[in-house]
C-alpha cells in the first residue's frame, strides 16, 4: 500500500495546487490512499478564517467523485505555537478530520522559513527555544494524530546540522509524551527537496522513537505542487525497514490503522 499523509492544496497559502488536480495526480501516481493535509497557522490572538465549510464539501465531492480510484481522507496541519492553543481548541471542535498534523512553523509569531526566529539568538538558543515549544505543545494539546516533520527547525538552520546530543533529552521528553498519549510522528520526504544531510524527523530521532517503543508513523511528502505528489513515497517505506519498523499508519477518524511496509528495492 502506498499512501501519502501530507498534502497541501489552494486551501493552503503557499500553494496553488487544486484539490481535484491533487487527487487526478495521486491516481496517475498509483497511490492507493492520500490524506489532505491543508495547513492553518494562527498569530496570536487572530482568527485564521480557514474556509472549512468550502474545505470540507470540495473534499466530499472528490470523495465521491473518486472513491473507487483511491482512498481519501480529510486531514488538516495546525501550524501551533503555545500562546495559539485556544484558537486551535475551536478550530478541532468545528472540524470532522481523519487525522491532524501538529507543526510548528513559528514562535513568537516569529516564523522559522524567514529566520525571523533565529535572528539575534545562537544556535544553541533557537535550537532548544524550538524543542522546548514543541514538548510544551505535546504536553498541553491532545487533539492531534501525529507530529509533522518533528525536527523542522533544521530545515531553515543557516548555521548547519546541530549536534543531536545537544537536544536529545528534550526530544527524548517529547517521543515519551508522545507514546504515552497514543499518538504518533511523520517521516517526512521533504528532506530530498530541501537537500538536508539526513531524513526528517532524522535517522537519529528515528531510532530513538522506534527504541522508546513507538509504532505509529505516518509518511508524507509534504506536497504543494504536482511533483511533490509521489517523492520518495516508497523509498520512505524501504528506510523504515531498515530502522527496525514493521508498520507504516493510515488514519479513519482520527484512530490509526497499522499497514504493513513493503521493502521497494530502492538503494537506502
Amino acid at each position: 500500500m502506498l499512501a501519502n499523509y501530507h498534502m497541501h492544496t489552494n486551501y493552503s497559502d503557499d500553494s496553488s495546487f487544486k484539490m481535484e488536480d491533487v487527487v487526478k495526480k495521486s491516481i496517475s501516481c498509483g497511490l492507493d490512499e492520500i490524506c489532505i493535509t491543508d495547513h492553518i497557522d494562527c498569530l496570536t490572538g487572530i482568527n485564521p478564517n480557514f474556509p472549512y465549510k468550502s474545505y470540507e464539501r470540495e473534499f466530499k465531492n472528490c470523495k465521491e467523485k473518486y472513491s473507487d480510484k483511491i482512498n481519501l481522507k480529510l486531514g488538516i496541519e495546525f501550524g501551533m505555537q503555545t500562546s495559539t492553543i485556544p484558537q486551535f481548541e475551536e478550530i478541532y471542535a468545528q472540524g470532522n478530520f481523519d487525522f491532524v498534523l501538529m507543526s510548528c512553523h513559528l514562535i513568537n509569531d516569529q516564523w522559522f522559513w524567514s529566520n525571523e526566529f533565529q535572528a539575534g539568538k545562537t544556535q544553541k538558543e533557537y535550537n532548544e527555544q524550538y524543542y522546548a515549544e514543541i514538548l510544551n505543545l505535546v504536553n498541553t494539546f491532545d487533539n492531534y494524530s501525529v507530529l509533522g516533520h518533528l525536527d523542522v527547525i533544521r530545515r531553515y538552520d543557516l548555521n548547519g546540522e546541530y549536534e543531536f546530543n545537544n537536544v536529545k533529552p528534550v526530544i527524548e521528553a517529547i517521543l515519551k509524551r508522545v507514546i504515552s498519549q497514543g499518538k504518533g510522528i511523520e517521516l517526512n520526504t521533504s528532506s530530498y527537496r530541501y537537500r538536508l544531510k539526513d531524513l526528517m524527523p532524522s535517522k537519529n530521532i528515528l531510532k530513538l522513537y522506534r527504541d522508546l517503543g513507538g509504532e505509529i508513523i505516518t509518511i508524507g511528502s509534504d506536497s504543494h505542487c504536482p511533483e511533490h505528489v509521489n517523492s520518495h513515497i516508497k523509498e520512505a517505506q524501504s528506510i523504515l525497514i531498515s530502522l527496525g519498523y514493521k508498520y507504516f499508519c493510515t488514519y479513519d477518524n482520527m484512530h490509526p490503522a497499522f499497514q504493513e511496509l513493503i521493502k521497494s528495492g530502492v538503494a537506502i
